[in-house]
């Protein structure tokens, strides 16, 4: 089968930093696909309250994941300092896909890349929501909203 290959913008608009913790590891010995994934999570949350949103009110709507790729490209052990570089790309009238480049610092290796795909999302509704205006501007200027 062969490997999942993300194509990655060539530069990020945000990093942010997390070290990994005993309770990250597995039975491996190394950092967990499940625990990266909550890594990840974090550093989506960062990269939101540097635009000061949260995951509940990106212009009035939250946003919701529906889907996650992880390519990891090497190991990560207990107390590593990652470097986790956040883009967005790929808009769509509803969302846009949130990429990663996790890099072990003291190794300066590359530890995995990622994306995760979000749609925004009224909670209150119960269904999906255009990508709010505010989220262009302050995230993405530049960007042409997709309209269709």
């Amino acid at each position: 089968m062969a490997r999942v290959n993300l194509e990655l913008p060539d530069v990020f608009t945000f990093s942010t930093h997390l070290t990994v913790r005993v309770s990250d590891i597995n039975y491996g010995n190394h950092l967990g696909n499940d625990r990266m994934i909550s890594l990840l999570h974090e550093a989506r949350l960062r990269y939101l309250h540097n635009y000061d949103f949260s995951e509940f009110n990106i212009g009035g709507v939250g946003l919701m994941v529906t889907d996650i790729v992880v390519s990891f490209v090497s190991e990560s052990f207990v107390a590593d300092r990652l470097t986790f570089k956040v883009g967005i790309t790929d808009f769509n009238k509803y969302g846009c896909d949130f990429v990663y480049m996790v890099i072990n610092e003291s190794q300066n290796k590359v530890v995995a890349n990622a994306k995760t795909g979000i749609v925004f999302f009224d909670f209150d509704e119960r269904r999906i929501s255009r990508v709010p205006p505010v989220f262009y501007e302050r995230c993405a200027p530049g960007v042409t909203p997709v309209t269709e």
